[in-house]
């Protein structure tokens, strides 16, 4: 297939919103080990490189035993998996726009910092798996973001060119991400973290995926 663009997706916050299923695994671990449970407001603060950074940014001290650690994090994975898609759900626009760039030939990915076969399944579940011609989670390579690996050897697995390449999240490891990949960057607005748009770097900015095109078109 010749691809004329590529764009990758960072996943939560970014072309799903994932905070309720994330927080109710995360309040599920922290009810059964005896720690505090936070509101969903709570995930910006929370979320964005994997279960037990989530977790570890609960706590008033630092957990160190590694024990408790992997149980608490494979407590939070087996209930997350089994209630992944309850109330998450697409974008507003994504679904659109993910059907406007296949008939234009884009060629699509994700790139995300959770696990893989997570990513794969609620996506799957979702319906929007079929976009994607590759989905790289944090333990699909030795390296996740923000090292730029993580978003080049994606664009090479697929056949893309980094030249006609993009990269679109909501947080400021993906704006790195992008910038060590020297890839321009769209910022999706009221993402996973405690940084404003402002203290992010981005080339575009959006609230969600409506009329998305438009600003896909200036990189044709």
């Amino acid at each position: 297939m010749n691809q004329i663009f590529t764009i990758l997706f960072d996943l939560d916050g970014t072309i799903v919103n994932t905070a309720p299923d994330l927080m109710a695994a995360h309040n599920h671990v922290m009810k059964k080990f005896g720690h505090t449970e936070k509101k969903l407001s709570d995930i910006k603060s929370l979320a964005g490189k994997g279960a037990w950074v989530m977790m570890q940014r609960s706590f008033k001290e630092e957990i160190k035993d590694e024990k408790i650690k992997k149980k608490m994090t494979n407590e939070f994975i087996n209930f997350y998996a089994k209630n992944i898609d309850q109330n998450s759900h697409p974008l507003k626009g994504s679904i659109e726009f993910f059907n406007w760039a296949k008939n234009k030939n884009i060629s699509m990915g994700v790139c995300t910092n959770k696990q893989e076969k997570l990513a794969i399944d609620l996506l799957k579940k979702l319906d929007i798996y079929k976009y994607f011609e590759y989905v790289a989670g944090s333990d699909t390579f030795p390296f996740n973001k923000p090292d730029p690996r993580h978003l080049t050897d994606v664009v090479e697995i697929i056949g893309g060119d980094l030249k006609k390449t993009i990269m679109v999240g909501d947080s400021e490891v993906d704006a790195n991400s992008a910038h060590n990949a020297n890839l321009p960057f769209v910022l999706v607005k009221n993402g996973y973290t405690e940084k404003s748009e402002k203290e992010i770097k981005h080339d575009d900015l959006i609230s969600d995926f409506m009329g998305f095109e438009k600003i896909i078109e200036k990189y044709l």
